[in-house]
């Protein structure tokens, strides 16, 4: 019996805290919700642009162009071993690298922002 009282006041007071912590949400007066979502990406897509172009493609652009040494060393080296040069690696790492290198200048438009 004493345990059933205490997983009765364990969900009592669990219960209590839910409720007590539960705050009402409303989107706006009109229940309006799509319109709060909107104005919510609106204000933050400006942020949005400006992280993503002063951080994330310079920081993708850094890591591809080390890549690419990288793996234009090791394909010197290989030529230089066995004297075949498979250049499909880099030339991939290439792309990858003049495509991020323009995406900040197109990326937005397609995007719609």
């Amino acid at each position: 019996m004493r345990m059933k009282n205490k997983k009765l006041i364990s969900l009592v007071c669990l219960l209590s805290l839910a409720a007590a912590c539960a705050v009402p949400v409303l989107a706006a007066p009109t229940g309006n919700v799509s319109g709060v979502i909107e104005q919510t990406w609106s204000s933050a897509a400006a942020q949005i642009k400006t992280v993503v172009n002063n951080v994330v493609f310079p920081a993708l652009d850094m890591i591809l162009a080390i890549l690419l040494f990288v793996k234009i060393g090791g394909l010197y080296m290989d030529y230089r071993k066995h004297g075949q040069l498979e250049w499909t690696p880099a030339a991939i790492l290439f792309a990858g690298l003049i495509f991020s290198l323009t995406a900040p200048s197109f990326i937005w438009t397609i995007l719609g922002i």
